[in-house]
This record gives C-alpha cells, sequence and structure tokens, in this order.
C-alpha cells in the first residue's frame, strides 16, 4: 500500500474516473444520488490543482434518472486537497485527503472533513476499468494501510457501484 502523499504521487494517483464503492457520506446513502464518480483532470503538477467533476444520477421523483454534475477545482495545501466550487458553488469550499491507496494505484481512500452543509465521511473508489474481485475483504484486511480505523470500516455502506465486492 502507498503511503506517501505527496504533490507528485497525488498528481500520478488521482487523474481518471473513480466509482464510490463503499461510503459513510449521507449525500451518497439516501437514494437520492446514485451510481456517484468523481472525474479528476489534472490542470498543473506545481502547484498541483485538479478540475474536480462530481457525477450521479438522481434517484426517485420527478427528475428520476438524470444524470448531475457538481464542478469545483482542488487545490494541494499540505496533505490534503481545497475543494472550491466553480459557477454557482463558487462560495462553498470543503477539504479532503487520500488516506491510502493500493499499490497499483486501483483503489484510493479518500476522507473528507466537516464543511458548510456536509458532514466528515469516508469514501472508498476505485479506478473505472479496475477489476476488484472481493473489494471488502481486501480493504478489511488492510484498513490501517488504507487509512481506516475499525469503527471507519464498520461504519461504510457498499454500493451496488459495478466495483465488486
Amino acid at each position: 500500500m502507498r503511503a506517501s502523499f505527496d504533490e507528485q504521487a497525488m498528481a500520478d494517483l488521482l487523474p481518471g474516473t473513480w466509482i464510490v464503492a463503499a461510503t459513510n457520506f449521507p449525500m451518497w446513502l439516501s437514494g437520492q444520488r446514485r451510481e456517484p464518480r468523481f472525474n479528476y483532470g489534472l490542470i498543473s503538477r506545481k502547484p498541483l490543482v485538479l478540475s474536480d467533476d462530481v457525477a450521479f444520477t438522481r434517484g426517485p421523483g420527478r427528475h428520476e434518472g438524470e444524470k448531475k454534475h457538481i464542478l469545483g477545482r482542488d487545490s494541494f495545501t499540505g496533505d490534503e486537497f481545497v475543494w472550491r466550487g466553480t459557477g454557482v458553488l463558487r462560495m462553498l469550499t470543503s477539504r479532503w485527503r487520500v488516506a491510502g491507496a493500493s499499490d497499483d494505484g486501483s483503489i484510493a481512500v479518500i476522507h473528507s472533513t466537516k464543511s458548510i452543509g456536509t458532514p466528515s465521511g469516508v469514501d472508498v473508489i476505485v479506478r473505472e476499468g479496475s477489476l476488484q474481485p472481493e473489494l471488502r475483504a481486501v480493504i478489511a484486511h488492510a484498513t490501517e494501510d488504507f487509512g481506516l480505523t475499525p469503527e471507519q470500516f464498520a461504519s461504510l455502506s457498499w454500493l451496488d457501484s459495478g466495483a465488486s465486492l
């Protein structure tokens, strides 16, 4: 498991599309936002800045099945990212960090801190297109390597995301 998450490591690891496979974040557990995906694009390496597109499908209701996007930019500061929304969300910010990742860069765990309107949370993300047989078991046997406490692991809900659980 990777333990070094400096600017270079983050620039190499994060760009691309990631599927949220497990979470304790209420936004993904309410049923109103399904199939969450994070798409990170590299804007610059020094300083590290990523484009951030959080995509999901709307759940039951008038707009069920509609694809939605939350757009922002992530600036790497110290050992964490500061997200700032774009457009009408430009006044909103949040902080998050990669707590652990697999050696091959196909699995990562993200910790988000509490911000205005959102609680703290944990997401287990899997690179789109990578096969992860027994993902839950992989994480369970290496919780510390992925930056998870036993309590955080127990709090996760595993989503029907296409990643093997």
